[in-house]
């Protein structure tokens, strides 16, 4: 068939935006289409900024990806005109037994990663902004930080259309037809054909693949982030790492004061199941909003626990297993798929667009993927509860 581009890329965040870019540094033709105008707030990447780890305590399967993350991350910041990343450290703590942290300590050993451990009492004294009581442990990774999320969606933007990428914002897709050859993608601006596709749809996947034949255990839920009045000597960046925590009243990430709002945290292990065009986006409308960060803060980091800055609402989109989704379709091999990052993919993203790219144009990937295959048996499970 005769086609307008050589691939379409329908969802134009995260993974979808530096997917196109990876495509047209390879010189392919790309349309990229998003319901919104990225970076936006109605996804899963604003709120400024994520988290980068490369001791990895989801499983150490991601710390290639995770290195080589943050090396197209580090590209990126030599290209654009945006700060890309901040070297703030990230300390993860936890009782002892705890799984999360262990893993994170044996990634780090297997890789050869520079992680420092910590006891409890050594944990008080670097950072008196935190109080541990005895029989937590802890590990310190100086070489990771923050990633500023809606600058790296905004660079990836602006160096795919310098490659002569097209955008369409606004535009919601329709319907997808699959071909042999190809496939048609309709909008409400029109319809356009393409060889290859990339579906990276966030939240909306679940909708979109369902109509190519997939009914995948995807589910959208609504979380929370809190900014907190801290005390700049103990808890601004320079004097306070980036931290992620899995304790048993819940597991917790945060970073440091960036800016005038005041240290920022979330509770990952908790929200409310909802579906992307129904989500209520504002803040403060449930207790837990803020009151399980704040009994967080108020138990083991009580001096940044003043009064409330700033909130925000956005989503995840969780699989079972909370691994992620990138693979082929399996009948139609032309289409390459990004679902399920499940409140961590964020970091990976500048590493999953390379692969998009590969998988798109090649049919494969350099990259060791297997533990996000379609096929695998924990996505013929039931979803998973969400507390």
């Amino acid at each position: 068939m005769n086609t307008d581009y050589d691939v379409i890329v329908v969802g134009a965040g995260s993974m979808g935006m530096a997917a196109s870019y990876y495509l047209t540094r390879q010189g392919a033709k790309t349309l990229m289409i998003d319901a919104f105008d990225p970076p936006h707030a109605n996804g899963s990447h604003h709120g400024e900024t994520r988290i980068i780890r490369h001791a990895y305590g989801e499983g150490r399967e991601y710390v290639p990806l995770a290195i080589r993350a943050q090396t197209l991350w580090d590209e990126l910041q030599e290209e654009a005109d945006e700060t890309i990343f901040e070297k703030t450290g990230v300390l993860g703590f936890g009782p002892e037994g705890s799984a999360f942290i262990d893993e994170a300590i044996a990634s780090s050993k297997e890789y050869s990663l520079s992680l420092d451990l910590l006891d409890a009492d050594e944990i008080n004294e670097r950072w008196p902004g935190i109080q541990l009581p005895k029989g937590y442990k802890g590990c310190f990774e100086p070489e990771s930080g923050v990633l500023y999320s809606e600058n790296c969606i905004r660079a990836y933007r602006q160096l795919a259309e310098k490659n002569n990428a097209t955008l369409l914002t606004n535009t919601p897709v329709m319907n997808i037809e699959t071909y042999e050859d190809g496939v048609s993608v309709h909008t409400e601006n029109g319809t356009f054909t393409s060889k290859k596709l990339v579906i990276s749809a966030g939240a909306w996947n679940g909708k979109i693949l369902s109509n190519l034949g997939l009914d995948l255990p995807l589910q959208p839920t609504r979380q929370t982030v809190t900014w907190f009045d801290s005390d700049p000597s103990l808890y601004d960046a320079g004097a306070f790492p980036s931290f992620f925590v899995d304790m048993p009243m819940g597991v917790y990430y945060g970073f440091p004061g960036l800016d005038d709002y005041g240290l920022k945290i979330g509770r990952f292990d908790v929200g409310q199941k909802t579906e992307p065009a129904y989500v209520n986006r504002e803040y403060g409308i449930f207790p837990n909003d803020e009151g399980d960060v704040r009994e967080f803060l108020e138990t083991y980091m009580p001096e940044a626990a003043g009064k409330l800055n700033h909130g925000r609402a956005c989503i995840f989109t969780r699989t079972p297993d909370e691994h992620f989704i990138v693979d082929l379709h399996p009948q139609h091999s032309h289409i390459a798929i990004a679902a399920g990052f499940s409140g961590h993919g964020f970091k990976f993203a500048s590493v999953i667009g390379e692969i998009l790219s590969q998988l798109a144009l090649d049919g494969h990937t350099e990259h060791d993927i297997s533990i996000f295959s379609l096929s695998r048996p924990e996505l013929q499970q039931p979803k998973i509860p969400i507390k």
